[in-house]
């Protein structure tokens, strides 16, 4: 049985920066490693709370390394003063290491505790690029889903699925339903097959194929989903039971109770 491949991609988008911190030792530091990086469009700072909830509000940075302690609103009460609007990415500066559990709660994606080595810091800000691509493309796929299902509602809205959206690492693909080749159970997940490559969709397998076109898609077994148009035959298997081999040369159990429906449907061509 064919093995696939989980597709993944660099983002190459550029990071806006913000330091807030009340030390301009500390300020400086940071901006001498971020400087060392090409994937940094622009690199601002703060020296105060009550100026970085206005920096944050008008320059909207990707990126912060928000220190703890500051006078007269420390990094919590910052993130306090934006509360309901989108935040960037999180990572606290810190040279106490007792805010680190309260830091994590209020989502921060990192904690450097100084002095921390360049390594270190290395290691949160790859960490950093990887949640703002992942956010960029689940936000692109949104929006995309949304032009398409409205350019699809002005025409003749379909009665089925036509694409899913599958969000890999940094990327959102879009798959046509056509070019599925079959469709497994796989734990919490379905697995699409599609021309030798494999997709994972957080979805069950009864919603998924409520969602298809009957006249392209069967369920041929508990756990397997099979595009009509890619069999080739049936053969007969252990104990009475059948498979169905695709033209890639893939095999599927069939289930029994699925046989001679599958079969009429083959040669009628229909259900």
């Amino acid at each position: 049985m064919r093995r696939a491949n989980i597709v993944s991609n660099n983002n190459d988008k550029k990071l806006k920066v913000l330091i807030v911190d009340d030390e301009p030792p500390a300020r400086r530091n940071l901006r001498a490693l971020l400087k060392r990086d090409p994937e940094i469009e622009w690199v601002k700072e703060c020296g105060n709370g009550k100026e970085a909830v206005a920096s944050i509000r008008a320059w909207q940075p990707d990126l912060i390394f928000l220190d703890v302690q500051m006078p007269e609103l420390d990094g919590f009460a910052v993130l306090d003063q934006l509360a309901g609007q989108p935040l960037p990415v999180i990572i606290f500066v810190t040279a106490y290491d007792q805010y680190a559990l309260q830091a994590f709660e209020v989502s921060a994606l990192d904690y450097l505790l100084k002095p921390f080595s360049d390594e270190r810091f290395r290691k949160a800000l790859e960490q950093a690029k990887r949640q703002i691509a992942q956010q960029d493309a689940s936000e692109l796929g949104q929006k995309l889903m949304q032009l398409l299902g409205t350019r699809e509602l002005k025409t003749d809205a379909p009665r089925y699925l036509t694409r899913l959206m599958v969000k890999t690492t940094g990327r959102v693909i879009f798959v046509r339903t056509e070019e599925i080749d079959w469709i497994e159970a796989y734990d919490n997940y379905i697995r699409l097959h599609v021309g030798g490559k494999a997709y994972l969709l957080r979805q069950t397998m009864n919603e998924l194929e409520a969602s298809l076109n009957p006249e392209q898609f069967a369920r041929i077994h508990r756990s397997t989903i099979v595009n009509l148009d890619r069999i080739k035959e049936l053969h007969p298997h252990f104990n009475g039971e059948h498979l169905v081999i695709l033209r890639d040369g893939t095999e599927l159990k069939l289930s029994r109770s699925r046989k001679d429906w599958l079969e009429q449907w083959l040669v009628a061509g229909a259900r």
